[in-house]
């Protein structure tokens, strides 16, 4: 049990508070039984209030009848309203069998919430969430930067002891609260300013996500040309260094040569800007309709809420697989693949002790399975409060790890390949960041012998189902909060003018500038923000609210006990080693930078600008909590909002009551 929790609450009804008085009499008299004696097993004398005996301080038991415990039924932390005071008066009450008690569950229900059609469309939405371009771009990028092999290590220890718990405990809390990243805080509300802030950085993610997804769009439509475009060197675009991506020989007689997929990308695609000095000039047009037809499949995707996008799942979560395993076994037939494979899994021990390593394992693990960005509580918040999310969370997570290893042992037989080609070593092949996703796989797809064209087609299909599924998550998840604080507003209208607002956002990201605008809001507003907010959020939950209460809530929920390993990393392993790995991370971690080159003073100050903006967001949450206290003392006020709320509990009215029972015992 928590510190907070264990300190008895002194709530104070005086005369002037008529108003919560009414509400007792109002909840009192649904009590249908004609004999009710009240406060510690002495019979209220004639003509006393029975209502404020029911709120009096220390009240503990009403009985019906001597002798019907048998039959009992317990309601405790009984509350009127959403955050009634009433309800922290801890009172016991046993009724007899036939008496009937209608306790008031949250009034405040999101806009327009409905529940998945089928568990299955939760479980295929969750992995195609998890299961994104976070995989087949980031995760490469990410292990390419810090050394191949060396990564896999930290990788895989961080999502066993920090991923996958963290995911479970997400999951958890949406589908016990039935509420999204913000309402959840109901638990702690002294900390809801974390929901907003990693409703923040979700925010950030999802604006230049869609602007990635844009990119796959134009290459998609681009594979429909004869000869494709990337496959041979265009003087409009190509420079003398330019070799054809669609040839099958070694070009070492050409030093610093460059295909002509890289060239294509950054000359033509996005008229890259090698610095940013002077600005970072105008939208792409081409990309621009590209980015707008994202955001209107989005819209179209997110519009009825789950019961569309559990729909699209089925495709999205699915089609991923069969192109990544073809491309994979496409590569393994090229010369140098089982090179790029081996540096891939070989470790370079000395690595392990950088602190960048594991950082860039953390945020990684964080950003792959789209943990403290609040999308997970919105998924499953849509769930049944029974369903089985213990057994979802483990195939999830497993579905998450095998994809990112596929498309690891994927992009790098390509890097090998290339590097073969090119003869030239594999951190000399291909510069990173999104780079590898639109220069190394169109590389290996420009040397298809066969029907190249179709292998485009399906491959930038792919890489835009991705987006859509995880760019769903993180949109949805904003738009849930957005109805859970605004229930009156039709969702319809909501997610409308947030995918108008993401478009014109977007925009910037499709500029000669863009990309370093997007290694910016990627270093800043994505992994840094999320990686503190997330020890915030573990700390909070489990050290506040209580890790026992905690787990007597989810114990309940899946009716089951879970085991000491939960127990470990929640409460231990998961603040101390986040909190270690921060600190040591600030004091050598570098700033960003774009092909070894550093942004202006201006853009990293700008950078520092976006965690400031989300980690504002606890401050002002915590002193809009104590504002709203209905407590009388200050010191109380604040007291109180380490508390969960009394509406933390099941929505399902029959539950509602089961679990309050079980809480009293």
């Amino acid at each position: 049990m928590s510190f907070w929790s264990s300190i008895p609450s002194k709530e104070k009804m005086d005369s002037k508070s008529a108003k919560k008085s009414d509400s007792v009499s109002s909840w009192y008299s649904k009590l249908k039984h004609p004999r009710l004696n009240i406060i510690k097993g002495q019979e209220p004398s004639p003509g006393q209030d029975r209502s404020n005996s029911v709120v009096r301080q220390n009240a503990e038991f009403a009985y019906l009848n001597p002798g019907a415990a048998s039959s009992a039924s317990i309601a405790s932390s009984i509350s009127m309203n959403d955050d009634d005071v009433l309800a922290r008066s801890n009172v016991a009450l046993i009724f007899h069998s036939d008496a009937q008690i209608d306790i008031p569950s949250d009034k405040e229900e999101s806009c327009d919430r409905k529940q998945w059609s089928s568990p299955v469309e939760f479980l295929l939405s969750c992995i195609s969430m998890s299961v994104g371009l976070g995989n087949v771009w980031r995760f490469p990028t990410v292990a390419y930067e810090n050394g191949g092999g060396a990564f896999l290590i930290p990788y895989l220890i961080v999502l066993t002891f920090i991923g996958r718990p963290l995911y479970f405990m997400e999951l958890a809390l949406g589908q016990f609260s039935s509420y999204g990243g913000v309402k959840t805080w109901k638990i702690v509300p002294a900390f809801k300013g974390v929901g907003f802030g990693q409703t923040f950085g979700a925010w950030s993610i999802v604006t230049y996500y869609c602007s990635l997804m844009a990119i796959t769009v134009f290459y998609f439509v681009q594979s429909f040309s004869s000869v494709l475009p990337w496959s041979v060197c265009d003087p409009a675009w190509s420079n003398d260094l330019c070799v054809d991506s669609s040839g099958n020989f070694s070009i070492s007689n050409i030093s610093n040569a460059q295909s002509s997929s890289e060239q294509y990308f950054y000359n033509y695609v996005l008229n890259h800007y090698e610095n940013i000095d002077d600005g970072i000039g105008l939208p792409d047009w081409r990309l621009a309709i590209c980015l707008l037809f994202c955001w209107v499949i989005l819209f179209l995707t997110l519009a009825k809420g789950v019961q569309s996008s559990g729909k699209v799942a089925y495709f999205t979560a699915l089609f991923p697989y069969v192109v990544l395993i073809t491309l994979l076994i496409r590569g393994l037939t090229l010369p140098g693949s089982l090179t790029g494979i081996m540096y891939f899994i070989t470790p370079k021990w000395e690595k392990l002790l950088e602190a960048k390593v594991w950082y860039n394992a953390v945020v990684q693990s964080f950003f792959s399975m789209s943990v403290g960005t609040g999308s997970m509580q919105m998924f499953s918040s849509f769930n049944n409060f029974k369903h089985n999310i213990y057994r979802d969370a483990w195939i999830i997570s497993i579905a998450d790890t095998f994809t990112s290893l596929l498309a690891g042992f994927t992009i790098f037989g390509i890097l090998g390949y290339l590097a073969h080609e090119l003869n030239t070593d594999i951190e000399s092949v291909v510069r990173s960041g999104s780079g590898l996703a639109f220069v190394s796989y169109p590389d290996i797809i420009a040397k298809f012998n066969f029907a190249p064209q179709v292998f485009a087609v399906l491959f930038f299909l792919m890489m835009f189902t991705l987006g859509v599924g995880s760019a769903a998550g993180f949109t949805g998840g904003v738009i849930t909060v957005i109805c859970d604080q605004f229930p009156k507003l039709k969702k319809i209208y909501i997610t409308l003018a947030i995918c108008i607002i993401g478009y014109l956002i977007g925009l910037v990201y499709i500029t000669p500038g863009g990309q370093w605008i997007l290694e910016l809001v990627d270093y800043f507003g994505a992994g840094f923000v999320i990686f503190i907010l997330v020890i915030i959020e573990t700390i909070a939950i489990n050290w506040i609210y209580g890790m026992p209460n905690l787990v007597r809530d989810i114990d309940f929920m899946l009716d089951t006990k879970l085991g000491i390993y939960w127990k470990f990393c929640w409460a231990f392993f998961i603040p101390i080693s986040l909190s270690s790995i921060l600190i040591y991370s600030l004091f050598e971690l570098p700033l960003p930078t774009v092909g070894g080159i550093s942004f202006p003073s201006i853009a990293y100050v700008c950078g520092w600008m976006l965690p400031a903006i989300a980690l504002s967001f606890i401050p002002i949450g915590f002193i809009h909590a104590v504002y709203c206290s209905q407590e009388s003392t200050l010191f109380e006020k604040v007291r109180s909002t380490f508390r969960a709320k009394p509406s933390w509990a099941p929505k399902n009215e029959v539950y509602r009551k089961e679990w309050l029972k079980m809480k009293n015992f």
